[in-house]
């Protein structure tokens, strides 16, 4: 959420700021419906300062034997004309917060601009691209040659985008999840959680993903929502709190399952497990004061780089222009691996500052040290990683040209000892 008394302020920063996002002036309006709503508590105002004079008029008169009919009278108008006015207030309000919800994220000036993923500013490539002696395949064709991965049976069971793994390969998924919490949670400082991934509405509000994105979600009949990331309920955890200066930075994370409807999709990714409507993923979350968020966005992404490079996997960095940048980001870093199978670089990690956007939306504050007051912390999310993703890299990236595929030797601790995956 915006800050409605900063817009209020610098209406033609705020109108400049939402015309990088490809969005027509809004400051007019929202100004307006801002303009009749304080007009509306000015009213108020004096209705209750003449109901006030009113009463004690009535007292007067009783008092001195007079007539306060006439005054009884006009106390009862204005006790009907303030609720009138009441009700009109909450129906501005309403209007007002509804016009803020959908209202994207002020992005940082430094954000370059650009109308899509084509102008995003590549900052560093990492690792060396591995030269194949024969051609190398796509993940679905080594799994499913390996008898592990099978995307016909998912279908029966769930529909398209699903798929079902077993065997080493499973087992290869897993290891990478417990791997990369292990990082983490051992040499990172994140504390380790494990929410629900049902969550109700309103914590979708907190982090932004309601009311704009709901076609992208799943709901339940008993109006719950199947997390889409564990964004959300990590970042939820400190809705609705006031912490102290000395508590932060708090960081998070999580390996959960996630659901995204992936509605607007069609058509795209459709082969394999790159796009799924249920996928794996850890995720980190900071907590942090305004003054430490930049220098946290830097750290999580380095986080993120860290596990592939542990993994040996090619990948690059990029910050994505103001056109690709998401809904509740200032600023956003995409980390891409490279995938041999694809010939391409492919998103693994995305970390953003989201800055105070969704603190607003949750009323997350925080005490800065020896002062009375309080401020919105600053949220940043970040995939560390997608588990998913990372299994289709390792396999693409590791693989032989009988086939198998070998283990990155940081894995083959979690994997049993097990250095490569061979057809039964």
């Amino acid at each position: 959420m915006l800050d409605l008394k900063w817009i209020r302020e610098n209406p033609e920063v705020f109108d400049a700021a939402m015309a990088r996002r490809g969005l027509p002036p809004q400051s007019e309006g929202l100004l307006t419906l801002d303009a009749d709503k304080r007009k509306i508590q000015t009213d108020m105002q004096e209705v209750q300062a003449r109901r006030n004079a009113a009463a004690k008029e009535i007292g007067k008169a009783k008092a001195s034997g007079g007539d306060a009919d006439a005054l009884i009278r006009e106390v009862a108008d204005l006790k009907g004309a303030a609720q009138d006015l009441e009700a009109r207030e909450r129906e501005l309000q309403a209007e007002l917060d509804t016009a803020l919800s959908v209202l994207p994220n002020i992005m940082r000036d430094d954000v370059p601009d650009g109308a899509s993923e084509d102008d995003n500013v590549e900052l560093r490539r990492v690792g060396d691209i591995r030269v194949f002696d024969f051609k190398p395949k796509e993940h679905y064709e080594l799994g499913e040659a390996l008898g592990m991965m099978d995307f016909e049976t998912a279908a029966k069971l769930s529909g398209s985008r699903f798929v079902v793994t077993s065997g080493q390969i499973a087992r290869l998924e897993r290891a990478l999840a417990a791997f990369m919490v292990d990082v983490h949670t051992l040499e990172k400082g994140y504390l380790e959680v494990s929410p629900p991934v049902m969550v109700r509405g309103d914590s979708l509000f907190g982090t932004g993903q309601l009311p704009k994105f709901e076609e992208d979600l799943y709901k339940t009949s008993e109006d719950q929502y199947m997390i889409p990331t564990a964004e959300v309920p990590l970042t939820n955890l400190v809705r609705e709190s006031i912490l102290s200066e000395e508590e932060l930075p708090r960081r998070f994370t999580a390996h959960t399952l996630c659901f995204r409807s992936e509605a607007g999709s069609a058509g795209k990714d459709t082969a394999g497990m790159l796009r799924q409507h249920q996928f794996a993923k850890v995720e980190m979350v900071s907590i942090t004061t305004p003054e430490q968020s930049d220098a946290e966005h830097e750290r999580m992404t380095a986080c993120a780089e860290d596990i592939l490079k542990r993994l040996g996997l090619p990948y690059r960095v990029v910050v994505l222009c103001s056109g690709d940048t998401g809904f509740g980001a200032r600023k956003t870093y995409d980390i891409e691996v490279w995938l041999p199978g694809q010939d391409s670089y492919r998103e693994i990690s995305s970390c953003s500052n989201c800055g105070d956007f969704q603190a607003r939306r949750m009323k997350a504050r925080f005490r800065p040290e020896g002062e009375k007051g309080t401020q919105f912390v600053h949220t940043l999310n970040g995939s560390g990683l997608a588990v998913g993703r990372t299994l289709i890299a390792v396999m693409e990236n590791y693989q032989q040209a009988d086939g198998s595929i070998l283990i990155p030797e940081a894995l083959v601790p979690y994997m049993g000892g097990v250095t490569e995956i061979r057809a039964k």
